[in-house]
């Protein structure tokens, strides 16, 4: 018999918390890629740079971290899949790879696998553990994204710096401060820790 609320155990990140099955699994996978695609759209031109400020990254990483790396790194995969084969939901409603910030998008690929394994090991219950989570996670898509930038639309180093990372740090910041409220403040209301 199942239950409708089920208790934390260790090892378990958010979505977990729901009754387990295969439909759940893929309800997730598709939603994880959809709140990403949605939160592409919110994007802001920064001048000077071919790379928009967006809610991409913010819901990319608490998708990996509410659904853990396996489910995120799928929805990540789901999105960005589905962005070059048209859906126009890559930033700013764009499509395809040969977007200059699709380095991002590879980027969050990799930073939701390594979110969601740091929440399974319970970096999303503390506050300060999470801010910790969201900038290593950060720090993975800028390890990508720069470096794609720099090479897609032919930019040295210090341009590719300075257009794809420098003017998204205060932003990042505030991703981080949300997220170090949002997700240990969801666990602190399911009570479980």
């Amino acid at each position: 018999m199942s239950t409708a609320t089920a208790t934390a155990r260790p090892g378990a990140v958010l979505a977990d918390l729901l009754p387990a099955s295969r439909v759940r699994d893929a309800a997730l996978v598709v939603g994880g890629a959809a709140l990403t695609g949605l939160a592409a759209q919110l994007s802001v031109p920064v001048p000077g740079s071919p790379v928009p400020v967006t809610g991409q990254t913010f819901a990319a990483l608490l998708v990996g971290t509410a659904l853990g790396a396996r489910r995120g790194f799928l929805s990540l995969a789901l999105y960005a899949v589905a962005g070059l084969a048209g859906v126009p939901w890559f930033a700013g409603g764009e499509a395809g790879a040969g977007l200059v910030s699709f380095g991002y998008v590879l980027g969050m690929l990799l930073a939701v696998a390594v979110v969601g394994a740091l929440a399974r090991r319970g970096a999303d219950r503390s506050p300060l553990r999470m801010v910790g989570t969201m900038v290593l996670g950060e720090a993975v898509i800028y390890a990508v994204g720069v470096p794609y930038l720099a090479l897609a639309a032919h930019l040295s180093a210090s341009e590719a710096i300075a257009a794809g990372l420098t003017p998204f740090l205060i932003g990042d910041a505030l991703k981080a401060a949300l997220a170090m409220g949002a997700v240990p403040a969801a666990w602190k209301a399911l009570g479980k820790r």
